[in-house]
């Protein structure tokens, strides 16, 4: 697979993913187990296509080459997960965090400071030592992953964007805009409702 612009370092980035993941799942479990909720809905994840990778590249100016994709652009390795409640959001962020060999090298907060048009997200870039040979040569080597984490509302809406943005043929797009920043408003009213009332029935119990 040294014909991706992976190069060979694809096996690699699989199997770091690969681990991300189950120890994702893991505290899931643990914390079904020990409070009786997930700690999140569902979990999506992917390595980044060889022409998605290819193109970031050549936007950011970087030379198509491996170490560019696998140590100059931080998101080769992605995960989503997709929370109910807006808490569940800062329980996993607290997960992570407290991985071993894992190094939070930058965090965005898109909750507390939502984006001009509505976006809200939590967004973290992990760097990870893992039994592999990473670009440098070094193993065990270091390796990037992107996790974003959000409530079911604001994948929803995120999904409403992103196609606003990679279409380049709507009518009104302006005034599509404005609706979407409202329904980005209401919807975040709503997690916040929800939240509340989470609260109180734990309260009661």
């Amino acid at each position: 697979m040294t014909d991706t612009i992976y190069g060979e370092y694809v096996p690699a980035l699989e199997a770091v993913l690969n681990d991300l993941v189950r120890r994702i799942q893991a505290y899931n479990e643990k914390e079904k187990k020990q409070n009786g909720e997930a700690a999140y809905e569902h979990l999506i994840y992917r390595l980044k296509s060889q022409d998605s990778m290819t193109a970031k590249c050549r936007r950011k100016g970087l030379p198509q080459i491996p170490h560019s994709a696998v140590h100059d652009i931080r998101d080769a390795i992605g995960l989503r997960i997709v929370c109910r409640f807006i808490d569940d959001i800062y329980v996993n962020v607290n997960y992570i965090k407290a991985f071993t060999e894992c190094r939070v090298v930058q965090e965005k907060d898109y909750i507390k400071h939502v984006k001009p048009n509505g976006y809200r997200s939590y967004h973290m870039i992990i760097e990870l030592t893992e039994p592999y040979k990473d670009v440098d040569g070094v193993n065990p080597g270091h390796f990037f992953a992107e996790i974003q984490i959000r409530t079911i509302a604001m994948d929803s809406w995120a999904s409403l964007e992103h196609q606003m943005k990679y279409k380049h043929d709507i009518q009104n797009p302006e005034m599509i805009v404005r609706e979407l920043k409202r329904c980005a408003d209401e919807l975040a009213a709503c997690d916040v409702s929800m939240q509340t009332i989470r609260n109180l029935i734990h309260t009661v119990q």
